[in-house]
């Protein structure tokens, strides 16, 4: 089994996430803290660059140059892992399985950066000028919710049109 691990940090955002790659899937699971209440966007990014903070991450990993869309749409950025949702107390407790993530090959993740977003994932579905992008998820941290690509926003197809980028991680070989 191969793994890998991605210690996200942001001003208030901390997290660790560790990868697991049993066959074609590869399980995400960890815990985000400091988030606030609610859905936010979550993301692979293409780039493992932290010269200008989450910044420098670039924008989903998108290997095979399609539109964003929600983690169980057909056509989606390889990056495209949807919301995860803070309680009360801005926890998030992350548990995803994907089968487009890899840990090595084409769709290979180590290396790259992981996202969270303030705001929630659109999942391409927005309406705004970036859902097809980035889910309209906003500034990393991303504040808000991916709307995955489904809000109707501009940049729902591009972004999720999720927010600001809040707190990031290079994703890095486990033990």
């Amino acid at each position: 089994m191969a793994s890998a691990v991605c210690v996200l940090l942001g001003e208030t955002v901390k997290g660790v996430l560790h990868f697991d790659q049993q066959g074609d899937a590869v399980n995400v699971k960890g815990e985000v803290t400091g988030l606030t209440p609610g859905d936010h966007g979550f993301h692979v990014h293409e780039f493992g660059d932290y010269t200008n903070g989450c910044m420098s991450a670039g924008p989903h990993f998108n290997p095979t140059a399609v539109e964003h869309g929600g983690p169980t749409d057909e056509v989606r950025h390889v990056g495209d892992l949807g919301n995860i949702v803070a309680n009360e107390s801005g926890v998030a407790t992350v548990d995803i399985e994907d089968c487009l993530l890899s840990l090595s090959g084409v769709n290979g993740i180590i290396g790259r950066t992981v996202v969270v977003h303030a705001d929630p994932d659109d999942f391409g579905k927005g309406g705004h000028e970036l859902s097809k992008v980035t889910g309209n998820a906003g500034a990393r941290v991303h504040a808000d919710p991916d709307d995955l690509g489904r809000g109707g926003h501009e940049q729902s197809k591009i972004t999720g049109n999720a927010g600001a980028r809040v707190a990031c991680g290079i994703i890095g070989i486990g033990k």
